[in-house]
């Protein structure tokens, strides 16, 4: 484990996120429930209805964490600069933080708001992991 230990606010940062999309799968359901739909029905597309945001922050969690657990661990075990490393995962954390924050509240518009900026960021930072663990592979 002291090989990874200089990772330890990347790692954490995966745990974080792991954790908070797996708390939005009961929170949606409960909300789905409430509007009678069958486990795991999608919600009528309305950015106005708290089931459905809470469904696309559930969603949205579970496409991305493949994303950010292969980025981040592949530059993790290729040795990359951890400096960077945990600074890209700790702003990918907070985007994605940012990005939910913004869902459920529904601030902005369902398209081109400022939750799409926050998406953006974080993929750029996985972008920038998965480049650095390219680049120490090789």
């Amino acid at each position: 484990m002291d090989s990874f230990a200089a990772y330890a606010p990347a790692l954490a940062s995966v745990a974080i996120f792991a954790v908070v999309v797996m708390l939005f799968s009961p929170l949606s359901a409960i909300q789905k429930g409430k509007q009678g739909l069958a486990p795991g029905a999608e919600p009528a597309a309305d950015y106005s209805d708290l089931a459905y945001r809470l469904h696309r922050v559930f969603e949205n969690g579970t496409d991305t964490m493949s994303f950010f657990v292969a980025t981040a661990g592949v530059a993790i075990l290729a040795g990359a600069s951890p400096f960077w490393i945990n600074l890209l995962a700790g702003l990918t954390l907070a985007s994605r933080l940012i990005m939910i924050f913004l869902h459920v509240a529904a601030v902005g518009n369902p398209h081109n708001g400022p939750r799409s900026f926050a998406y953006v960021g974080g993929w750029f930072c996985m972008l920038v992991m998965a480049i650095l663990g390219l680049v120490a592979l090789l």
